[in-house]
């Protein structure tokens, strides 16, 4: 399944909290909560993001966040826009905020009132699986009632490719382990991965390979035991929007996302196991 390509949005690096944007992988209009209106913060350095540095003086607020979100959702419901969904992504990692558990839970309850058909999603790159509090806090709120959609970035499977797209002082190693351990806990979850060429160079073969094979792992740990909801779709997109660091990271041909996916789809029907694989170019 083959998604176009968005409009660029800039707003939350001007402090916003709260941003409607046309998201291509929601497929329609996602109302993005921010918890890093001041600065940039996040556990990965990815020479792709979008994210330029920068910084305000508008420090986050959980009243201001709640008022600013009922506000977006019945300003888009007033214009008959469908919300695909409400995320947490903005200006980094959404699980390295103090507020972000007492945020998820505030917008669920915003959510559940003014926009219950629209999923709640967070994005996150999987490092506050690291941390016990916040492991568990996510495996308990993907279940009801709070019902939130985990979007697992997993851009590289090697260490080698790691260092180049994500630059992060945690250790690949380690961060696997919990990604593994994650999706054999009986919650729904999403994996989305990023293929770019950097520095000119296309993730290589033993990338792909093991990109393919890790994620059919996964897939299947997601399906053992007493769950029965497990992983619900792999995302692969490609750089659409300009980055800080450009050109050090390019956009790849769609063929390259293609052959990605279509690698992906033999290894899990080879497993036994249906899951959707989509393509954002």
């Amino acid at each position: 399944m083959i998604i176009g390509t968005v409009t660029d949005h800039r707003s939350r690096e001007g402090g916003a909290m709260i941003y409607p944007v046309y998201s291509r992988r929601s497929g329609g209009l996602s109302i993005g909560i921010n918890l890093f209106p001041d600065r940039k913060l996040c556990s990965f350095d990815c020479p792709y993001c979008e994210v330029f540095p920068f910084e305000t003086d508008i420090p986050f607020s959980l009243d201001t966040m709640k008022t600013a979100l009922g506000s977006a959702i019945r300003e888009a419901r007033k214009n008959e826009i469908p919300i695909m969904d409400i995320c947490f992504s903005g200006n980094g990692e959404p699980t390295m905020s103090p507020f972000f558990t007492e945020a998820v839970n505030t917008a669920a309850t915003v959510h559940s009132g003014l926009a219950g058909d629209a999923k709640l999603v967070v994005i996150t790159n999987g490092s506050g699986l690291l941390d016990k509090e916040l492991f568990e806090f996510l495996k308990t709120a993907s279940l009801q009632p709070v019902n939130l959609n985990v979007w697992l970035k997993l851009d590289a499977a090697t260490e080698a490719w790691y260092r180049l797209m994500n630059r992060s002082r945690i250790l690949h190693d380690e961060l696997i382990s919990c990604i593994k351990k994650f999706s054999s806990s009986a919650v729904p979850f999403t994996i989305q991965t990023m293929i770019c060429k950097i520095k000119g160079i296309l993730p290589p073969q033993d990338e792909s390979v093991a990109w393919v094979h890790l994620v059919t792992e996964l897939a299947v740990l997601s399906c053992s035991g007493r769950n029965r909801s497990g992983l619900k779709a792999v995302q692969i997109y490609g750089k659409a929007r300009p980055a800080g660091e450009d050109p050090l990271a390019e956009a790849v041909p769609l063929a390259v996302l293609e052959e990605r996916s279509s690698q992906l789809c033999q290894a899990l029907k080879k497993a036994g196991i249906i899951v959707p694989v989509e393509v954002y170019e």
